[in-house]
């Protein structure tokens, strides 16, 4: 079996969180990779990898960030076999589920139109020139890249799925030795009381935690005083303290744990020490933002609300209705 080079794509940042005082975090992590890549690899990682091989040289590739789309572009025309093996690549790390995404001449229609949320979320945000930001449950990278291309000095992505490691080295290897990195960890696996960032995103994540007050001290012990939240989650209509919390799944999701209302989610902020916490958006999520495409052709958000009522889920609940607050770190 062909193993992973992780050390070729992560000893840049690492060494980077040592130069920066964060060697304990630096030695978690070579251990942490060590076992994800060595000791015990996922069934998929020697596929997924040879997909990003796959990929052919683009020397001359560049970016445009500040699109809906992230874009490489080759600033020539790709060969026919250049072409083929682009396709062969991309198509080997489907399921494509946040972007979009535009690899020279292919578009890639990702089933979330992510550039959406960002749509949303950007023009509530602190001026990101030259912050140092951490992105939780990144997915992709999707996010990281828009990040980056509104100025971000440094941005971290975090998330677990390997498939969405592969997926963000696939635009990362073209564009070289920029600031922007996907760590392949769960939130629980970074030190405690990080105090490192300026701005700290956590989207989607709230209702899949347990726990949803520890994950908003997890959140804040990774910003600098005076740093920036922005949180984004499933909500419902009700009153201060009201939350649902579903009987098993939510919209098929198995891990969906408590859905606030926003005066609730409010008060969970103002509870675990943030202040200044304001609910930016409030936005339902429809078949155009979710939806199954060509590069994820498995069920989507159609496929999980009653089909005689789409504004309930298919279990009964509320359909999705996502909230963004934004809160300071004193």
């Amino acid at each position: 079996m062909k193993t992973f080079d992780w050390q070729r794509y992560f000893n840049p940042v690492l060494s980077e969180l040592d130069t920066q005082g964060l060697q304990d975090w630096a030695e978690a992590l070579r251990e942490q990779f060590q076992h994800k890549f060595e000791e015990a690899p996922h069934g998929d990682l020697e596929r997924w990898s040879g997909a990003l091989e796959t990929l052919p040289a683009v020397p001359e590739a560049s970016a445009q960030l500040d699109l809906p789309t992230v874009t490489l572009e080759a600033g020539r025309m790709l060969t026919e076999a250049e072409q083929g093996q682009l396709e062969a690549g991309l198509r080997g790390l489907m399921p494509w589920r946040k972007g979009p995404f535009r690899f020279f001449d292919t578009f890639i229609d990702t089933e979330w139109r992510s550039d959406w949320k960002w749509d949303r979320v950007a023009p509530h945000l602190s001026d990101l020139r030259g912050r140092q930001i951490l992105d939780v449950g990144c997915g992709s990278g999707y996010h990281c890249w828009r990040m980056f291309g509104a100025g971000a000095g440094r941005v971290i992505g975090i998330d677990p799925g390997l498939l969405f490691l592969f997926q963000f080295l696939a635009v990362k290897q073209y564009l070289g030795d920029v600031p922007v990195d996907l760590l392949p960890v769960r939130m629980e696996d970074l030190p405690e009381g990080l105090e490192t960032f300026d701005t700290t995103f956590s989207m989607g994540v709230l209702y899949h935690r347990r726990s949803p007050l520890d994950h908003l001290l997890e959140l804040k012990g990774t910003l600098r005083r005076g740093g920036e939240l922005v949180l984004e989650t499933l909500v419902v209509d009700g009153p201060e303290g009201y939350s649902l919390m579903p009987e098993d799944r939510y919209g098929q999701m198995r891990n969906v744990w408590f859905l606030p209302s926003c005066d609730t989610l409010l008060r969970w902020l103002q509870r675990t020490g943030f202040r200044d916490a304001r609910v930016v958006d409030v936005t339902e999520t429809t078949t155009d933002e979710q939806r199954s495409t060509d590069w994820m052709r498995f069920n989507s958000l159609q496929d999980f609300l009653d089909p005689e009522d789409p504004t309930r889920t298919v279990e009964g609940y509320p359909g999705p209705k996502r909230a963004t607050v934004i809160a300071t770190k004193p």
